[in-house]
């Protein structure tokens, strides 16, 4: 009986061996990968002049339009809106309140105030020219002073400033309004020569949006431009996506020199200085694609800085968000991702005031100094690659 048993365990001895010997034998295939989050959907072919991101998670089908060759929802351009107009004279129609606004105050007081006041100039000169030529004032007047001219002229103009300054005061305070809670949060950052965004508030999503070449500029195997995309030199091959109707907090700063990050139909303009942060905000109020450039002298390729963005409804916002590996924060929740501006609480210049003044004078009381900001070594400031490097 010993010895049946003691066969009986060298049998299973062996087979466990050869089960063994053939698990080791076979290839284990490597772990895939986690999909990153995708920051530019690229169509067939496309090759970018910046660094793009990984391809789309596997949460958006190939052919949904989410991941089109824009990376962005399938839209129709509107030829009256958004873009330039060959022959249109005028600001473009604008898609903001802000915007609305200030286009009523330049058709509605500035425009009449300034067709008043040449005509009112020029009538004088034509006046003066004829009452006071040679043939009809052949002894010229000697008089020197005139107290209800001076009045006149220096009261009538305080009153016309005045009256252009109540509405341009109020403008200026719009632009600049902080952005409430539950605002997007779009970071754009310029580079020589094309433009990066980041969604800090959606999962870190990153965008890079260069111009699209003409047919007879792309090499063999790029996308070229289409009218689908928008019009020459404006067109860019990664369009960013904001909702309508929800604030959007503008945050723009620049990695080598200043840009500016502006769309007419916004009535927007925001400069991004290397090594600083600026904010705005501002709320589409109609759906579409906007196009604009970058509005300053920022080197030989300043012109071929184009800016697209697509304004969608909320939903459509969110399904893109999913699509590009992100995630939609909580229902008014403010953001935790806007760095400090510098000397505000928290920021980077105040801490490094109060790390001086501790030097000389010694600790002081935690509870009366605000701790830093954990986000703020995103902001150029906090980079401990330099101030050149804001955003990266």
């Amino acid at each position: 009986m010993p010895k049946r048993m003691k066969a009986l365990a060298i049998a299973a001895g062996l087979g466990c061996a050869a089960l063994s010997g053939t698990a080791l034998a076979t290839p284990q295939a490597p772990p895939a990968a986690a999909p990153a989050p995708q920051a530019a959907a690229e169509g067939q072919g496309v090759s970018n002049t910046a660094p793009t991101s990984a391809a789309a998670p596997a949460t958006a089908a190939p052919t949904s339009p989410l991941l089109a060759q824009d990376g962005a929802p399938a839209t129709t351009i509107d030829p009256n809106i958004g873009l330039p107009i060959d022959g249109r004279i005028g600001l473009q129609p604008q898609v903001t309140r802000n915007g609305e606004f200030a286009h009523w105050m330049h058709n509605g007081v500035l425009m009449p105030v300034i067709t008043i006041i040449c005509i009112l100039v020029l009538l004088l000169l034509a006046w003066v020219v004829f009452r006071y030529r040679r043939a009809a004032n052949p002894v010229p007047s000697k008089t020197s002073h005139n107290t209800l001219v001076e009045v006149l002229w220096t009261l009538g103009p305080v009153v016309v400033l005045v009256l252009i300054a109540i509405p341009s005061i109020g403008l200026l305070q719009a632009q600049f309004k902080p952005a409430p809670a539950g605002a997007v949060t779009l970071k754009a950052i310029g580079n020589q020569w094309y433009w990066t965004y980041q969604y800090p508030d959606h999962g870190g999503i990153e965008i890079t949006a260069n111009m699209l070449k003409e047919k007879d500029q792309v090499a063999p195997g790029e996308r070229a431009r289409t009218d689908a995309d928008g019009p020459r030199l404006l067109a860019v091959d990664n369009r960013i996506v904001l909702p309508v109707g929800v604030p959007i907090r503008l945050i723009t700063t620049s990695n080598d020199v200043i840009h500016s990050w502006a769309i007419p139909a916004f009535w927007m303009k925001l400069d991004a200085v290397p090594g600083r942060l600026n904010e705005t905000s501002f709320t589409i109020d109609k759906p579409g694609l906007y196009f604009g450039q970058c509005s300053e002298l920022c080197g030989a390729r300043h012109a071929f800085m184009p800016i697209a963005v697509q304004a969608v409804s909320p939903a459509q916002f969110a399904a893109w968000v999913a699509a590009k590996g992100g995630q939609m924060p909580g229902s008014k929740a403010p953001s935790s991702s806007v760095i400090p501006q510098p000397g505000a609480a928290g920021s980077a210049s105040e801490a490094a005031q109060a790390n001086a003044a501790e030097a000389v004078t010694g600790p002081a009381d935690n509870a009366s100094t605000p701790a830093q900001s954990p986000s703020s070594a995103q902001g150029a400031t906090g980079n401990p690659a330099g101030p050149g490097n804001a955003g990266q």
